[in-house]
Order: structure tokens, then C-alpha cells, then sequence
């Protein structure tokens, strides 16, 4: 036996990420007295900045922007309880297209292998029993989100470790229920391009196929003031908008895919720790 604390390790792209898929399990499981682990792979440089500048506008300093976001970052994490922040500190690709995809030192153009070299020398450190990172679209397609995945998958094979491992996702069912809560909270949207709808159908899993369902109801509260922390991306933050009573009746339930476990814990699940305690 040993004292060593049971630990999970979520491995995330941006400042903000780490809020909103995982939020929910951070604020619980620290509140279990799990050690909770925080991997950031990027900067944020490409976030907005003061004002809501956008990047390549006049006045958008990328370096500003993601001393900014780091602070965030840090007001974020003591909201969860998180017990340890590392930073990868690469530089923010920007969205899938961007000039600042193929920038030298961003994330997208960083080797899979040197970055796997990084986080799994966190992984040996730490030793995680649970691992959390983005499947291998990134969830919905963006570089970072993807890149995050590639080094995480390739860290593990670089260690001896064995936690389970498991990528984030979404119902489809709430996925429909995010395009009615927009609608309400915006009547005067637009209808969607069918296109976009189609593309949007395809992101998360039918429920049916999601192996973990993580009740964080009692912690939706904190969820949403850490969202709140990254004050600076608030007018890209839908969730927001809503208030914490309904945020939290859309937020209170996390979902997983596990695609890696040596407990034979029955699925589904409803703990990531789940034949761990």
C-alpha cells in the first residue's frame, strides 16, 4: 500500500478549457481530497484582448494577452481547488485556418514528440490514476484541441503508467439543448446554416455511447465563477449569459469517453475513480 493520494491529471489546450469541460470533476474530486492536476498546453496569446481586440486587429498584442490569461488561469484554479497548475506555456495556433497555425513555436507546429517529452515527464512526477484530455478531433476541430490530444496519447506510451484515460465529450441530447438555450438567450439570432447544423450534429456522442457520467450538480456553482475568472474571453463565453441556476441545469452532468482502463470497472460509470477506491 502507499499514502500516495489518488491524483487525476486534465491536460488542456487553453486558459478557459480546463473550466469548461472539466470544471465540474476538478471542483469535486478536489473536494474528495483527489490531487487534481492542470496541464495547460498553450498561452492564450490568441484570446481577445483588452477591450475585446481581436487577433490581427490593430492593437492586439499577443504577448499582453496571454500575461492576461495566465493570471485567469490562476484565479480559475484557486476557484476549483485545483492542487497543481503546470504550464507548457507554447504558443496559442489560433483557430483551425489561421495565419497563426503555421507560426513558428505555436502549438500546431510544435513536434508531437517533443511535446509528448514534456508531459510525460508531469505524468512520471505526478503519477496520475485518471487522465483527461480531448479526443482526436479535439472536440470540435480545433489545432490546439488536437495537438493537446496527440501529446497526451503519445506521453502515454512514453511511460510505464497505467491510469484510465478518458476524452471529453458532449450527449448529442444536450447538444440540441445548447441550440435552444442560444435561441433564448438570443432571439434575434439568425437561423443557422444548414451546413453549420450538419457540422454541429456531428460533434459529442449519442448518449448511448458515453461510457461516464460524472454528476457535479453540487459544484456547477464553482464551475461558473471559474468560467467567470477568464473575464477577458467573456463575450466568447456563451455559458455566462445564462446565470448559474440555469447554467447549472445544463452543466451540472460531466461526460467521458473511456478508452483506456486496467480495473474492469462495469460501464457505465458514474466516477472517474471507479474501481480505483
Amino acid at each position: 500500500m502507499t499514502d500516495r493520494p489518488l491524483t487525476i491529471m486534465a491536460v488542456h489546450a487553453h486558459p478557459d478549457d480546463e473550466a469548461t469541460g472539466t470544471g465540474g470533476i476538478l471542483a469535486r474530486y478536489a473536494a474528495e481530497g483527489i490531487r487534481t492536476v492542470l496541464v495547460t498546453c498553450t498561452d492564450g496569446g490568441c484570446g481577445d484582448g483588452p477591450g475585446g481586440v481581436k487577433p490581427g486587429d490593430p492593437g492586439h498584442d499577443p504577448a499582453a494577452v496571454a500575461r492576461m490569461r495566465r493570471q485567469e488561469l490562476q484565479e480559475s484554479c484557486d476557484v476549483l481547488k485545483i492542487s497543481d497548475l503546470e504550464t507548457l506555456d507554447y504558443a496559442d495556433s489560433g483557430m483551425m485556418g489561421w495565419p497563426s497555425n503555421d507560426a513558428p513555436g505555436s502549438f500546431w507546429q510544435t513536434p508531437v514528440q517533443e511535446g509528448a517529452a514534456r508531459l510525460a515527464d508531469l505524468m512520471r512526477q505526478y503519477r496520475p490514476d485518471v487522465v483527461v484530455t480531448y479526443d482526436e478531433n479535439g472536440f470540435y476541430g480545433h489545432p490546439d484541441h488536437i495537438q493537446a490530444h496527440r501529446i497526451t496519447m503519445a506521453a502515454l506510451e512514453l511511460t510505464d503508467l497505467t491510469p484510465k484515460v478518458y476524452w471529453t465529450t458532449m450527449p448529442r441530447s444536450v447538444m440540441q439543448r445548447f441550440g435552444e438555450f442560444m435561441r433564448e438567450f438570443n432571439p434575434d439570432m439568425p437561423e443557422p446554416d444548414p451546413a453549420e447544423v450538419a457540422e454541429m450534429a456531428k460533434i459529442g456522442l449519442p448518449d448511448d455511447e458515453i461510457t461516464t457520467w460524472v454528476d457535479t450538480t453540487a459544484f456547477s456553482g464553482q464551475k461558473y465563477d471559474s468560467l467567470a475568472a477568464h473575464a477577458s474571453q467573456g463575450e466568447n463565453i456563451f455559458f455566462l449569459k445564462m446565470g448559474k441556476e440555469r447554467f447549472g441545469e445544463l452543466m451540472g452532468m460531466e461526460t467521458f469517453s473511456r478508452v483506456r482502463d486496467t480495473t474492469g470497472a462495469a460501464l457505465p460509470e458514474n466516477d472517474l475513480f471507479a474501481g480505483l477506491r
